[in-house]
């Protein structure tokens, strides 16, 4: 098993920046993919980014493209998550996750708030 603690979150302004961190502990040789989804209140959960921990292949949901990035550091399996140009849409919870064979995310961290003021 996996245990993800985020960490990062917070109130910005929009247009702002914040960078999300997890650290990721326990069997940490069973990553395939490593990710960030998001919540927002009455919505369902939405995909935002992942990496291919192998081979640091990395993938945005489609309304992040261009302002976030997802980079990861190996030696303290941690992944980040730098979210610029932020805009009050953005504002959820931001959950990282583990999927650790390839076929789907089976862990997941308990979530940390990003609100983006107007």
């Amino acid at each position: 098993q996996v245990h993800l603690v985020e960490s990062g979150g917070g109130l910005v302004q929009a247009g702002g920046s914040l960078r999300l961190s997890c650290a990721a502990s326990g069997r940490t040789f069973s990553i395939y993919y490593m990710g960030w989804f998001r919540q927002a209140p009455g919505k369902e959960r939405e995909f935002v980014a992942g990496i291919r921990w192998s081979r640091s292949t990395t993938y945005y949901g489609d309304s992040v493209k261009g302002r976030f990035t997802i980079s990861r550091d190996n030696a303290k399996t941690t992944i980040y998550l730098q979210m610029n140009s932020l805009k009050p849409e953005d504002t959820a919870v931001y959950y990282c996750a583990n999927d650790p064979t390839g076929t789907g995310y089976n862990y997941w961290g308990q979530g940390t708030q990003v609100t983006v003021s107007s």
